[in-house]
This record gives structure tokens, C-alpha cells and sequence, in this order.
């Protein structure tokens, strides 16, 4: 379920930052910096923020390599779900839906790799850092 979770804050992330509606903070913000620029400066850093901690915990995690490996496994399920034409590429909208869901399952993944490495190794992962 922890997973799941935090796949799903990914996902939530990366949509609330653009999608193909009009409910996301790049469509906004473009409309409304003008007459609106204190909250959508607060907004912004708070998705920069959120964006930071997501990253960094995935780099520390998986690494920049895993991160390759993740995103190529789901562009490869993405290609074999076109040949066997389940999915088209001719919806823009869908296109950039699947884009938003291949970069959170890396995020989430990324979030997600301690948890799966001690399910399938039995070993925690610890930091080794002093505090002096």
C-alpha cells in the first residue's frame, strides 16, 4: 500500500504542475501572474520544492541509472501496449497523460525503492551520516 501512496502524491505532483486540462499550475499561472503574483510565486516554489525533495529522493535511491532503467521499462509497456493497439499515439491529451504517468512511476518508484529492496532482500537500506 506504501507503494501505491506514494505513487499516487507522484502522480498528483506532476499533474497539478501541467496537464492537458485547464486544471494545472502552468495554464494558471500564465493567466493569472498579473493580477495574481504573490500566490502564484508561493505556489511555484512550493511545487519546486515538492519537485526537489521527489528528485533527490529518487537519485539518492535508485540512482541515475535506475532512474534510466524505470523510465525505459515503462516506455517499453507503453510501446508494447501501441503494436498490440490498446493505445494510439493520435490523442495529444492522451500523449501527454501517458507522459504524466511515466514520470511519476519513475518518482514513485524512486520514493518506493527501500521498500521494495527489503521485500525482496530481507536488508534495510541506512544512511551513513554522523551528526557532528
Amino acid at each position: 500500500m506504501g507503494i501505491f501512496v506514494r505513487w499516487i502524491f507522484a502522480f498528483i505532483l506532476v499533474a497539478a504542475t501541467f496537464n492537458p486540462t485547464q486544471w494545472n499550475y502552468v495554464r494558471w499561472a500564465m493567466e493569472n501572474y498579473a493580477s495574481e503574483t504573490p500566490i502564484t510565486v508561493l505556489l511555484g516554489l512550493i511545487l519546486m520544492i515538492s519537485y526537489v525533495i521527489y528528485i533527490r529522493a529518487t537519485i539518492h535511491s535508485i540512482g541515475a541509472f535506475g532512474v534510466f532503467l524505470v523510465a525505459a521499462v515503462v516506455g517499453a509497456l507503453i510501446w508494447v501496449l501501441i503494436d498490440w493497439q490498446l493505445l494510439t499515439l493520435e490523442n495529444q491529451d492522451l500523449n501527454v497523460w501517458m507522459g504524466i504517468f511515466s514520470v511519476s512511476v519513475v518518482l514513485g518508484i524512486g520514493l518506493s525503492w527501500s521498500i521494495v529492496r527489503r521485500a525482496l532482500s530481507g536488508q534495510f537500506d541506512v544512511d551513513d551520516y554522523d551528526d557532528e
